[in-house]
């Protein structure tokens, strides 16, 4: 991509080259499998997720995520765990922003 693209369409690219570091592993370059989704949530979501050290934590949120049940995480089903962690931090940023000062918020 073209380095004057936004900070928007960078943060995408990010999202969308991280699960191709992750699935381009092993089988099918375009899922991710058990053990390849094991070590993505590790290393890249330890600190907004809980229980990514624990195997059996891991596992649950893969049958969650599988929504065509191959045991495998597909870009689509990698998407919906990326989406759901944005609506979490959104509404993390909705309530800092109401319990704000109304001096301190953009445009007072």
């Amino acid at each position: 991509m073209a380095s004057s693209c936004s900070e928007l369409e960078k943060s995408i690219e990010v999202l969308v080259r991280n699960f191709y570091k992750y699935a381009e592993k092993k089988g099918e370059k375009d899922k991710m499998t058990k053990k390849e989704f094991r070590k993505m949530v590790g290393s890249e979501l330890n600190h907004i997720l809980t229980n990514t050290q624990s195997k059996e934590g891991v596992d649950k949120l893969i049958k969650s995520l599988d929504a065509d049940e191959d045991g495998k995480i597909s870009f689509d089903e990698y998407w919906t765990l990326i989406g759901e962690i944005a609506k979490k931090l959104s509404q993390q940023i909705s309530l800092q922003i109401q319990d704000a000062p109304q001096s301190s918020q953009p445009g007072n």
